[in-house]
């Protein structure tokens, strides 16, 4: 029974340094696979309802933005925006599509000139934005994630 006991010992002790050797040699296959992902870009851009999820990467883009920029189009010449003076410029809208499918707008570059004569662009680029049809939001590994995008809006 002696015997058995001590054998039984030395088994358990053996079986927990197997145990610490897989889970180091797992925790590394995890940090070498983390270290392999692109973090900048994603696997399926947004697609709106009218994109094909099965279209290669760069048409799944070119969907997406073709169908932004069609509606800021539509929503800035639907509005009631008057300038004084004739600017011919482009702004850029930087916005973040978050996992959930919403839209928050981080800024407007190069407005300057366009915020003196029109004050309420920012509110008319939210609008936009807020009035999208709905977004399936960026896939990266098949999980929903947030992404930044920059648009331009040349202005004639």
């Amino acid at each position: 029974m002696r015997n058995l006991s001590i054998l039984f010992l030395l088994c358990l002790l053996t079986a927990c340094d197997w145990s610490a050797k897989r889970e180091k040699r797992t925790q590394e296959l995890v940090d070498q696979e983390i270290l392999a992902i692109d973090w900048e870009d994603v696997d399926q851009y947004p697609l709106f309802a009218d994109c094909d999820e099965l279209d290669s990467k760069s048409d799944q883009k070119k969907c997406f933005m073709e169908t932004l920029l069609r509606h800021f189009s539509k929503s800035l010449q639907n509005s009631d925006l008057v300038l004084e003076k004739e600017i011919k410029d482009t702004i850029f809208v930087n916005f973040r599509m978050e996992d959930t499918g919403a839209i928050t707008l981080i800024n407007i570059k190069n407005d300057e000139q366009l915020s003196q004569q029109v004050p309420d662009f920012r509110n008319q680029i939210e609008k936009s934005l807020n009035s999208l049809p709905k977004i399936e939001p960026a896939l990266k590994r098949g999980i929903p994630v947030s992404a930044k995008f920059r648009i331009p809006i040349v202005l004639q």
